[in-house]
């Protein structure tokens, strides 16, 4: 990867604009603590030398000279002053060279400058001054050197400590950069060889609390969800041919032959029955196909509203109850209590009434057929048993599939969308469809508490 890339990539740009604003907090911090360990150096300095001023001056004027000299003495660094000053101005003692001229007698700490004896030059010193009652000026001063010193340490801190900071911050910054580009340029070949046709293609993605990762996990589950539908898109046109063309073409070649042979009324209204017939049987097709595409698309989701699973399953017994009778099939339903869940009611008389249409047509004669409402574990369950010849282990997941039909079943009528249709209105509110396995048939819809 080129290092301009890495230096205009937006990682890298937020790192160096973290790391300008560390260096500006780190000196402004530095400048602060410097202010205030100066401000607090000149203020010990200030109540020093005005105690010194205090001592002095409370002694005999004979005294006073030599506590000045003695006090001079023990200045081993060289940063005190003192001076006794005539009240005509000549100097009597100590190491100013005059009286300073800026000095404002009998007043606070002031900062002024001053010449020291013998040296010459001129020093910027914090000093106070005192009119004696004899008329005598005594001046004590001291240089405040500390903050120079304090200085040059912040000076020094600041470049052994901030500069190698930037440096990391900005080694940092590069290598995030270099690792996100490097991630990216992986997901966008993985995401070219998708677009190229190559569907079991996954983003890579390592910790689950990343959130590149859980993106990267979400964007999978989207992409195993859009396989799957492709690869039933892919076959389904071929199943809708399929199943169109065996009724259409029974429906021509009735015409034709009734065209051909009929000789009679009779006989030409029962080549027109049939044919009606098979052509009714693709219509249902197609508006199966519809109703489906209706319901995936959460059309109906709008006139939802609270619906009695008791008086659902009582109609939907009714209306099947005399074609059960004519199969000889002992048709019941077991519903004692009142539940309601929200949803579509026609809908939800719908995924139950093809749950029961199944029962009926594949038991056989003599059998029996049961609805039941249950209450469960926190949940409502509406559940569908016969004693058919049910579903085996390895149809459970088959049986959901547009159009799919059992080799048990081959020689009853029926189209096979009958249980995508129910899985689509339980998709659709949110329930659960669960197909049990074994000798005869049982299928629940569980409806959870909280859609109710």
């Amino acid at each position: 990867m080129h290092q301009a890339e890495i230096i205009r990539s937006n990682t890298f740009r937020w790192a160096l604009a973290v790391a300008g604003v560390f260096a500006v907090f780190v000196v402004v911090l530095f400048g602060f603590i410097y202010w205030q360990t100066d401000q607090y150096l000149i203020a010990r300095s200030d109540r020093m030398i005005a105690s010194q001023l205090d001592v002095i001056a409370a002694l005999p004027g004979e005294r006073r000279l030599d506590a000045i000299s003695e006090h001079l003495k023990q200045d081993s660094r060289g940063v005190q002053y003192a001076g006794l000053f005539g009240a005509d101005g000549h100097k009597m003692a100590g190491n100013l060279e005059q009286l300073p001229p800026q000095l404002n007698i009998n007043e606070s700490v002031q900062s002024i400058s001053v010449v020291r004896t013998l040296s010459r030059d001129a020093r910027v010193i914090r000093a106070i001054g005192r009119r004696m009652p004899n008329g005598d000026t005594l001046v004590i001063g001291r240089e405040v050197d500390e903050a120079r010193e304090i200085s040059h340490v912040v000076g020094q801190a600041l470049a052994l400590g901030l500069l190698p900071a930037l440096c990391l911050c900005l080694l940092a910054g590069a290598w995030l950069s270099l690792r996100a580009q490097k991630r990216v340029e992986e997901v966008n070949q993985r995401v070219q060889r998708i677009i190229a046709g190559n569907l079991r293609e996954r983003l890579p993605h390592g910790n689950a609390d990343e959130p590149f990762s859980k993106l990267a996990a979400i964007v999978n589950g989207m992409l195993d969800e859009m396989e799957t539908m492709i690869g039933a898109l892919a076959g389904v046109g071929n199943d809708i041919a399929h199943d169109l063309r065996t009724p259409l073409t029974r429906a021509r070649l009735a015409l034709e032959r009734g065209r051909t042979n009929a000789t009679t009324l009779e006989q030409l209204q029962a080549v027109v029955d049939k044919a009606i017939a098979n052509i009714d049987q693709s219509l249902a097709i197609i508006t199966a196909l519809l109703r489906l595409a209706e319901i995936e698309n959460s059309r109906r989701s709008a006139a939802f509203g609270t619906v009695s699973w008791q008086e659902i399953l009582r109609e939907v017994c009714d209306i099947y109850e005399p074609i059960a009778e004519n199969k000889k099939v002992d048709l019941r339903v077991e519903a004692k209590h009142r539940l309601d869940v929200r949803g579509d009611r026609d809908l939800l008389f719908e995924a139950v009434a093809n749950l029961v249409d199944n029962a009926v047509k594949f038991t056989p004669e003599g059998g029996k057929v049961a609805i039941e409402l249950l209450r469960g574990d926190g949940q409502t369950i509406v559940r569908v048993t016969d004693t058919g010849c049910g579903i085996g282990e390895q149809e459970r997941e088959a049986v959901l599939r547009r159009f799919y039909r059992s080799d048990k079943i081959r020689s009853t009528p029926g189209v096979g969308l009958g249980l995508n249709l129910v899985a689509a209105i339980v998709k659709l509110h949110g329930f659960r469809l669960a197909i049990h396995s074994g000798p005869g048939g049982r299928l629940e819809i569980i409806c959870p508490d909280k859609q109710a």
